[in-house]
């Protein structure tokens, strides 16, 4: 039974980005997974990385769960909308919090590229935006994909990390928008089949902070 951690990086709970992390948890817990729905900020936490990677910086309680909460993961889901082309501060906050060394990567000897610790889990990264699919990729240089998709979640050892990005958030109606709402639901349906077999979370890592 693979078990999914949806992470929610819009702020308003009554978002159309909360009705599709709501949508893809039904739905991946209706094809028979389990999926915990986590919304970014209500976590209560310093978003400040103070001293880069220099000195240990204590995780709050929120963070605690949220690292154990990526540990018994399986699949992790990300919807959050695009800001100035690229995640809200919440959802960067977040990775400068809890993607630590030591944790979600290690550099070793003899290696150019780190290992990435959280290797064994597939992602789904799901994001709005008002501006239209070309504008993005010709004058942003598919921004998301890039920093986040590649430079993030890739570089941690997510694999497979999918995409589904959404253009021109503003100008749908509501047919068009519960289209979407449907298509969340075949998107978990998809990944909860391709979602690695369940395994026992892994040892918290005391380097983690």
């Amino acid at each position: 039974m693979p078990n999914a951690l949806v992470l929610l990086g819009h702020a308003d709970a009554s978002s159309f980005n909360a009705a599709l992390a709501e949508a893809y948890a039904d739905a991946f817990r209706a094809a028979g997974g389990t999926a915990t729905l986590v919304r970014l900020a209500d976590l209560a936490f310093d978003p400040v990385l103070r001293h880069g990677h220099h000195e240990p910086q204590p995780l709050e309680p929120d963070l605690v769960a949220l690292r154990d909460a990526f540990e018994a993961a399986d699949h992790v889901a990300w919807f959050f909308p695009t800001y100035w082309a690229s995640p809200p501060a919440i959802v960067r906050a977040v990775v400068d919090r809890l993607f630590l060394p030591g944790w979600a990567f290690r550099y070793e000897k003899g290696r150019q590229l780190p290992l990435g610790l959280l290797a064994g889990r597939s992602a789904r990264v799901v994001t709005t935006m008002d501006s239209p699919g070309f504008w993005y990729a010709l004058s942003h240089n598919r921004a998301i994909h890039g920093a986040f998709v590649a430079g993030t979640l890739r570089f941690v050892g997510f694999a497979p990390v999918r995409t589904r990005a959404i253009y021109r958030l503003r100008d749908l109606d509501r047919p068009a928008r519960e289209a979407l709402l449907r298509e969340m639901a075949a998107l978990a349906l998809l990944d909860r089949t391709k979602a690695p077999p369940s395994r026992p979370s892994r040892p918290m890592l005391a380097s983690a902070g």
